[in-house]
């Protein structure tokens, strides 16, 4: 593989994609480096019904799509960890857990990890019982009795979706109200295999013979689950990049300026790495959009 290139990226979610894609039809030497599959978030949502243009399309569909456009293009990927980044006067490097490359221009489009709630035998049961994934899991659980935690749209979507694979689904929020969109909640609500215990939340995980049994809830009550996913939130992937001195100290997000440039020239950053009001598709592949548009304007 090369070792030197234009502009690389880190991260293939539909950001970095998007900023591939324009980059390389404007003929810049490109490289994606992702440590995982390609699609980030979008590969762990069930179904997508508001990117416009797609009456509805499931977000792995969606995602390989996005893949084997640039793979059509001949864009490289390398599949790897970025274990740090260095600035230097004339350029950057960025070392993996296999080698050291070099590029003129960085797009950090690390995007975000799901959040945990930190308690007794959570990573004990990761992968036992515990999953932050219902499209990844899910057929895990047919025909069995989950939980899923959290009030915001990924919760009520992933519930919905459930209910169509599992027993029961019992959906606890911390709050009476949710931050889904109306006509999802009204969805979930109209499922007869889903309960929704509000205001609630879990405070212990008890296990049984090496996987989840039972979740123990603040008011008390016990409920034996075969499984139970967790939606309470993002983390933003962005501490390997804290010695560079573009990560926010109190929200642990980059910083940019409205053209998506950190304080250290011929860095970026897009997605979900960055602090906004709107978490969305469109708003990543915005964002990767413009991030190209600049590189591509900063060249002439």
């Amino acid at each position: 593989m090369n070792k030197e290139y234009h502009t690389i990226i880190i991260g293939a979610g539909v950001a970095g994609m998007t900023a591939a894609l324009y980059l390389k039809r404007a003929g810049i030497n490109v490289l994606l480096i992702e440590k995982e599959a390609p699609g980030g978030q979008v590969i762990k949502t069930a179904k997508i019904e508001n990117y416009p243009g797609i009456i509805e399309i499931e977000g792995p569909e969606l995602a390989m799509k996005m893949y084997k456009q640039l793979t059509n293009l001949e864009v490289p990927f390398l599949f790897d960890e970025v274990q740090s980044v260095e600035k230097h006067e004339s350029e950057i490097n960025v070392i993996t857990s296999q080698e050291k490359l070099t590029c003129h221009n960085l797009i950090i489009a690390t995007g975000r990890t799901p959040r945990k709630l930190g308690i007794e035998n959570e990573e004990k049961l990761t992968g036992k019982g515990i999953s932050w994934c219902a499209i990844c899991d899910g057929p895990l659980y047919r025909n069995k009795d989950v939980a899923v935690i959290g009030g915001g749209r990924a919760a009520v979507e992933e519930a919905i979706y459930l209910s169509k694979l599992c027993n029961k689904v019992t959906l606890i929020h911390r709050k009476d109200n949710f931050r889904a969109e109306n006509t999802l909640v009204e969805e979930l609500k109209s499922h007869d295999n889903i309960e929704v215990i509000t205001p609630d939340t879990v405070v212990e995980f008890i296990p049984k013979e090496g996987k989840l049994d039972k979740l123990v809830l603040e008011s008390g009550r016990q409920l034996s689950v075969d499984g139970c996913f967790e939606f309470i939130g993002q983390v933003p992937m962005t501490e390997i990049f804290r010695p560079l001195g573009i990560v926010n100290p109190i929200t642990h997000y980059i910083d940019v300026d409205q053209n998506l440039r950190t304080v250290i020239p011929n860095i970026y950053a897009c997605g979900d790495c960055l602090d906004k009001e709107l978490y969305q598709i469109v708003t990543a592949c915005s964002e990767g959009a413009i991030v190209a548009d600049h590189i591509l304007k900063e060249d002439n």
